[in-house]
């Protein structure tokens, strides 16, 4: 079977050789095992010593009882001989980051490379702990790069964006990709009912493995309820109050809900963008999935999507997806725009020195349209550059001063 490669691998790969902690997180089942096996063959192909634990097996979990536990048994299989030790699922681990840290500061000859799912001990805990001895690598599901370039066979890795291009059914597998996202296991799927099973698998495990391993929720269903209204929502701003009485739980419950979603990397909360507290409108959140498959699952139409026209949001929730993938290394931080005059923009990348607002049309655009909520942000911030994301349209528009950016998706590629 063909592998689905993953682009965080070389990364990886080349800080094999660096000292620090190799840190892999990102949602469960996203392919972080995968990745490391891979690591692993490699170093097997370089005949390098390794090991490989993961909390989620019960014959490893002894070793993590105590770092003495731990270490005596790194210098029963290696000595003072340099190694490469895995460890699989850290979030299992109680005080993770102190542990690790414990470990590190030991100046012992092994490099080690940890993966864990999304979650606040993750997120916080190891973090602070970790300070300077970890460099944190984010896997998340297959990107639509990813997804094109293993549904091409690798043909075009070099020359991708000419191949979608100039190749009709480029459109046939985008509607794929919203359809279906990018968990590796749902894409490696043939049929339509596999395809389910495998989804509600995922979810299932996530919320019964995840959440009531850090919630102890009491009561699934309302969860479930949660990211049945937001992946209805998604993109709109999201009433708090109105959404816990919806659901019959407490405000404070919800945001600890919506808390953890966003930390174990089910939901993406966009805070909107103001120079002027005056005159925007909200500090209300808009919540979008880092996987649109999930989110499809959780709105109850997986596999439903058949036309562009039916996939207004979830063209919206993919372009977020690529703006924070093209922006994430330089630290723009992704907004959404609203006015109390009713104008909005859908996201707005800030630069700090600069801002980017981006408007999304799911639709194959024939000429440049700018929306006049596009002109009335232009107008307040006065930006160099402005775009609008579509389909198939490319061209540029002057608007005052700046300079309107109109491309298809391709060109994330």
């Amino acid at each position: 079977m063909l592998l689905i490669k993953r682009d965080l691998f070389r990364k990886l790969k080349a800080h094999l050789n660096k000292k620090e902690i190799s840190f892999i997180v990102g949602p469960r089942q996203c392919g972080k095992t995968t990745l490391m096996w891979l690591i692993i063959e490699e170093l097997k192909k370089q005949k390098k010593p390794w090991i490989f634990f993961s909390l989620d097996f019960e014959k490893d979990k002894i070793f993590f009882e105590s770092q003495e536990k731990f270490i005596k048994k790194l210098n029963l299989e290696f000595g003072n001989t340099p190694a490469f030790v895995f460890i699989d699922e850290i979030q299992r681990k109680e005080n993770a980051g102190l542990f690790l840290k414990g470990i590190y500061d030991r100046n012992l000859p092994y490099k080690f490379i940890v993966s864990g799912s999304g979650s606040v001990e993750l997120k916080a805990k190891v973090h602070e702990s970790l300070a300077g001895r970890k460099r944190l690598f984010q896997l998340s599901t297959i990107s639509l790069k990813e997804f094109l370039n293993f549904k091409t066979k690798y043909k075009y890795e070099n020359r991708l964006k000419k191949f979608v291009e100039l190749e009709p059914n480029s459109y046939e597998l985008l509607l794929e990709y919203l359809n279906f996202g990018g968990y590796p296991r749902v894409i490696l799927e043939e049929t339509l009912s596999e395809k389910l099973a495998v989804i509600h698998e995922i979810y299932t495990s996530y919320v019964e493995k995840d959440l009531s391993y850090w919630l102890k929720i009491e009561k699934p269903e309302a969860f479930t309820e949660l990211l049945k209204i937001i992946s209805h929502q998604a993109g709109k701003l999201v009433n708090l109050t109105e959404l816990s009485n919806t659901i019959g739980i407490s405000l404070s419950t919800l945001k600890t809900y919506l808390y953890y979603a966003e930390k174990t990397y089910i939901l993406k909360k966009v805070t909107p963008f103001f120079r002027n507290i005056k005159k925007e409108l909200t500090k209300t959140p808009v919540y979008y999935f880092y996987d649109l498959g999930l989110r499809n699952f959780s709105a109850g139409f997986f596999g439903k999507v058949e036309t562009f026209s039916e996939a207004g949001f979830l063209f919206q929730n993919l372009v977020l997806l690529l703006l924070e993938e093209k922006f994430s290394e330089v630290g723009g931080k992704i907004h959404y725009w609203r006015s109390k005059d009713g104008a909005e923009v859908d996201f707005v990348v800030d630069l700090k020195k600069e801002v980017i607002p981006v408007e999304v049309k799911a639709s194959f655009l024939k000429k440049p349209i700018i929306s006049r909520s596009l002109r009335s942000f232009i107008k307040r911030y006065q930006p160099q550059e402005a775009w609008i994301v579509n389909l198939s349209l490319n061209s540029n528009v002057q608007v005052e001063n700046t300079h309107v950016k109109i491309f298809p998706i391709w060109e994330f590629l």
